[in-house]
């Protein structure tokens, strides 16, 4: 898959450039066109001239240093690549690209091209845990750059742990990789619910959950990425997205989200309802703040409604998936679930599970078709196990399931 790819291998200063090296020279053995830019700081590890004997192109350093009149290089080298590769990578240029920072050519060519961007990080472990690079990572990686991890192994700093760049080799087969990972959602449109929903009390209080909509908003990403129409129903979180194929709807309570869900409900393909929705609100909201007062406050709750059932009850062509976050008994209170709102599969986790709370990066899940065939998803990201429920999805809509 990199064979005739315009490949911009970008190298930034750590004593891992010397299997960029090799890198370059195995992506030109595979018939891959690259082109390679490096930091001053690479520059002080290895020569320009060896990228360049290994590449046969020159190589790009200098922003300013306009080899042809005609064009402006790091404009003209961002739109020529297929392929962005950043390897190694630093805590700096991660940084840099995950705050918008373009103060040399790597970081200027990078935020300015439209190719897929692959990162192959390579620092001390203890830098590769620190709370800002893990947060730049998530950063980029909510933008959809892809993240070639380290390995784990002797560093040259002399500590032991993970932050070792890959190897090139295991480099190339995860470009290829995902390169061949088919759009097999394209033409879909899919409606999805994320995160909680609010049920006020008064003007300061409020009924909640846990939910972060981290796994809503993987699904949302993920599905857009394979070529889906994205339309992403949210309550209130936190996260971010900017991917142009998906439609952002926020909402807070649970009547909003019914409303929501149901609009625009009847022109989707796929309709996921991942949101953690309340099942109870107050019977009463008020307008003014309540004051405190001597003795307990009783506030009574009226059911929501539910929109899973509601949605399960009116369906017709629609895949439609539910969740079932559960505490014990999971298994057998999704299946339930299952069967009593006209599903065609539940998500069942269990939230109580290592790995598999609320507001992690992580999950575990079981998926579970009507004619419960369970499949199983061990501990991975939340953005795996997103691309896993789709593809269980996209096969038993191929086998009419449905």
């Amino acid at each position: 898959m990199v064979n005739h790819k315009n490949i911009l291998l970008g190298v930034s200063g750590g004593i891992a450039v010397y299997k960029a090296c090799a890198l370059a020279s195995k992506l030109t053995q595979k018939g891959a066109n690259v082109k390679v830019m490096m930091t001053e700081s690479a520059t002080e590890f290895v020569t320009p001239l060896t990228f360049q004997a290994l590449s046969r192109n020159p190589v790009y350093i200098d922003t300013f240093e306009e080899k042809s009149p005609e064009k402006i290089a790091h404009i003209d080298l961002a739109d020529w690549a297929d392929i962005a590769l950043i390897a190694p990578a630093t805590a700096n240029i991660i940084g840099k690209l995950a705050n918008g920072i373009a103060d040399d050519m790597l970081s200027t060519t990078l935020l300015a091209t439209q190719a897929d961007v692959y990162i192959a990080p390579a620092m001390n472990v203890h830098m590769y845990g620190h709370p800002a690079v893990i947060k730049n990572m998530k950063q980029l990686e909510d933008w959809g750059y892809y993240f070639i991890e380290p390995g784990a192994g002797y560093l040259a700093c002399g500590y032991v742990g993970k932050g070792r760049l890959e190897e090139p080799e295991s480099i190339i087969e995860a470009i290829e990789t995902h390169q061949q990972r088919e759009p097999f959602l394209a033409g879909k449109k899919v409606l999805i619910s994320a995160g909680p929903t609010r049920e006020i009390i008064d003007p300061v209080r409020f009924f909640t959950n846990r939910s972060t909509g981290k796994m809503g908003f993987a699904l949302a990403e993920v599905a857009a990425d394979l070529g889906a129409e994205v339309t992403l129903v949210t309550g209130p979180v936190t996260i971010q997205s900017a991917h142009p194929r998906i439609n952002r709807i926020d909402v807070t309570t649970a009547e909003e989200m019914h409303d929501a869900m149901h609009r625009y409900f009847t022109e989707q393909d796929i309709v996921i309802k991942s949101a953690a929705v309340a099942d109870y609100r107050p019977k009463h909201s008020y307008n003014e703040k309540m004051k405190k007062q001597d003795g307990d406050w009783h506030i009574k709750m009226e059911r929501t409604k539910d929109i899973l059932q509601s949605l399960g009850e009116i369906k017709s062509s629609q895949y439609l998936v539910g969740f079932a976050a559960e505490t014990e008994n999971a298994l057998e209170y999704g299946k339930q679930k299952l069967a009593k709102k006209n599903l065609d599969a539940i998500v069942i986790n269990d939230v109580s599970s290592e790995g598999a709370g609320f507001g992690g990066d992580t999950n575990i899940i079981t998926y579970v078709n009507k004619l419960m065939i369970e499949d199983e998803v061990a501990l991975a990201s939340k953005k795996e196990i997103a691309e896993k429920i789709l593809t269980f999805i996209d096969r038993d809509m191929k086998d009419e399931l449905h």
